[in-house]
């Protein structure tokens, strides 16, 4: 990746604790090509409505909970609800109009397509 485009983490302070369910952070790979960002972040057990992706001045926030219904009393439980969140700054030539996510399998592939003047451009050299 170019050092001036690069999607960084920002390590920020959550403000929303719910006492009930664990806040963790989710496995994300990160792959750049000459049109798009591409995001994966893994989120097991998470429903499309249970997902929120917003980019805001530079900001990409992701979140997701995932609620575990339980049926009886627990004897063993290691496995239950939690809510993924993850923060990075992304650079300000996102075409975000073009932004789009989908969810597969738990995992969130989230495109972050580049506008037409931030991707690289082939100068065509003339004879004089």
């Amino acid at each position: 990746m170019n050092d001036t485009k690069d999607v960084v983490e920002r390590k920020e302070e959550l403000q929303e604790r719910r006492p009930d369910v664990p806040v963790v952070t989710p496995a994300v790979d990160i792959y750049e090509n000459d049109d798009e960002i591409l995001l994966y972040a893994d989120m097991p057990g998470v429903e499309k409505d249970g997902i929120n992706v917003n980019i805001d001045n530079g900001r990409l926030t992701l979140s997701g909970t995932r609620r575990m219904e339980a049926s009886g009393a627990a004897n063993w439980e290691e496995f239950g609800g939690v809510e993924y969140r993850r923060v990075f700054s992304v650079p300000q030539t996102i075409d975000m109009d073009k932004v789009n996510a989908e969810l597969k399998d738990g995992v969130l592939r989230l495109h972050l397509p580049k506008s037409e003047a931030a991707k690289p451009k082939q100068i065509e050299i003339k004879i004089a």
